[in-house]
C-alpha cells in the first residue's frame, strides 16, 4: 500500500510517499515516518483523512491501533493522510508530577523557614494549631496527588504537550505560595477550634473519598489506558457524573472553612470553576453517547458536578 502524507497546507511531508505492507496499521505508519524524519516520534504526531476544499467538517483522526485499509476508499491501494506536528510531548506523569511536587516543597518553606523576614516582619512569629494542621492537610493532598499519578491513574492518552508543563506549573506552584504565605503569616487570625475541626474533618473524609472516586475510574479502562466511554457507576457517581472532581472542590472547600484566608477561596473558586467546565463537558458528551438508542444504554439522571446546586 502507498501512502502520501501531506501537511495542512498541501505539501508533501515525505517526497515519494511511504509503501507500507497490506496489513499495516497506523502505528505502522506513524513509525514508518519517525524513521524518515527522526524528530516526528509518534506521539508527536496527528494524522487524519483530508477534506474537501471548504468543508467545514472536523476531520476524522487515525487511530493507531486501527489498520490502514479501513480508512482506504473502497478497494484502492493507496491513501492520502495529513500530518500534523503536536510539537514535543512529555508523558501525563511527568507532566502530573511536576505541577504537584512544586506545591508540595513550596508550601512547607513558608512553615519551616523565616521568609517573612525578607518582607520586613522581624517579631518572633507564633506558629497556631491551625497552621500545623493546615501544613499537613496539604502535604497529604499533594503526596497523595504524586501516588495516584503513579498507582491509579490509567490515561487515554499517553503524552501532552511540553507547553502545559509550563502552563500547569505556574499555576499550581504561583497558588501554593500565594495560599502557603497567608495562612503561614506572622498575622493570621485563627478560627474557632470548633469551625477548624469541622472543616479540616470535613476534607478529611473528601480526601479519602477522592481517592476512592480515582479507583473506580481507573476500573473503566484497561492497563493500556483503553477501553473507551463506559458509564461510571457506584458509590457518588450514582447520583453525581463527575464526583471526583465534587470530592475535589468539597476537599478544599474544607480547608478553607479550617483556614479561612481570601487567598484559598480565590484559589477554591478558580478550580471549582474550571472543574465545573470540565465536568459539563463530559455530562454532555456521555448524554449524547449513551442515548437509548440503537441498543446503546440510556445514561441515567445524574447530578453533574455540585449537588444540589448543578
Amino acid at each position: 500500500m502507498k501512502v502520501t502524507v501531506t501537511t495542512r497546507s498541501g505539501r508533501e511531508l515525505i517526497n515519494g510517499g511511504l509503501v507500507l505492507d497490506s496489513s499495516a496499521t497506523v502505528a505502522d505508519l506513524q513509525e514508518a515516518i519517525h524513521q524518515r524524519i527522526k524528530k516526528y516520534y509518534p506521539s508527536r504526531q496527528r494524522l487524519t483523512l483530508p477534506l474537501q476544499p471548504g468543508s467545514k467538517e472536523k476531520p476524522v483522526v487515525l487511530q493507531s491501533k486501527k489498520s490502514l485499509k479501513e480508512y482506504r476508499n473502497g478497494n484502492s491501494d493507496t491513501l492520502t493522510v495529513v500530518f500534523k506536528d503536536l510539537g514535543p510531548q512529555v508523558s501525563y506523569r511527568t507532566l502530573f508530577f511536576f505541577e504537584y511536587l512544586g506545591p508540595l516543597i513550596l508550601y512547607p518553606v513558608f512553615y519551616y523557614f523565616p521568609v517573612y523576614q525578607i518582607f520586613g516582619y522581624k517579631g518572633e512569629r507564633v506558629i497556631h494549631p491551625v497552621q500545623t494542621y493546615a501544613l499537613y492537610y496539604w502535604c497529604f493532598h499533594y503526596f497523595k496527588r504524586i501516588m495516584e499519578t503513579f498507582f491509579v491513574h490509567r490515561f487515554s492518552h499517553a503524552t501532552s504537550p511540553l507547553s502545559n508543563v509550563f502552563r500547569n506549573c505556574a499555576y499550581y506552584w504561583t497558588f501554593g505560595c500565594y495560599i502557603a504565605y497567608y495562612v503561614n503569616h506572622p498575622h493570621y487570625t485563627p478560627v474557632s477550634d470548633l469551625q477548624m475541626k469541622i472543616g479540616f474533618r470535613f476534607g478529611s473524609v473528601m480526601q479519602v473519598a477522592n481517592l476512592y472516586c480515582h479507583i473506580i475510574l481507573r476500573n473503566l479502562r484497561n492497563p493500556s489506558g483503553n477501553g473507551g466511554y463506559q458509564i461510571p457507576k457506584g458509590f457518588l457517581f450514582n447520583i453525581v457524573t463527575c464526583a471526583n472532581y465534587t470530592t475535589e472542590i468539597y476537599q478544599w472547600l474544607g480547608f478553607n472553612i479550617a483556614t479561612q484566608t481570601v487567598a484559598g477561596y480565590i484559589f477554591l473558586v478558580v478550580a471549582a470553576s474550571i472543574m465545573t467546565n470540565w465536568a459539563l463537558a463530559k455530562h454532555r458528551r456521555l448524554r449524547r453517547l449513551f442515548d437509548g438508542k440503537e441498543g446503546r444504554p440510556k445514561y441515567p439522571r445524574r447530578w453533574v458536578i455540585l449537588p444540589p446546586f448543578l
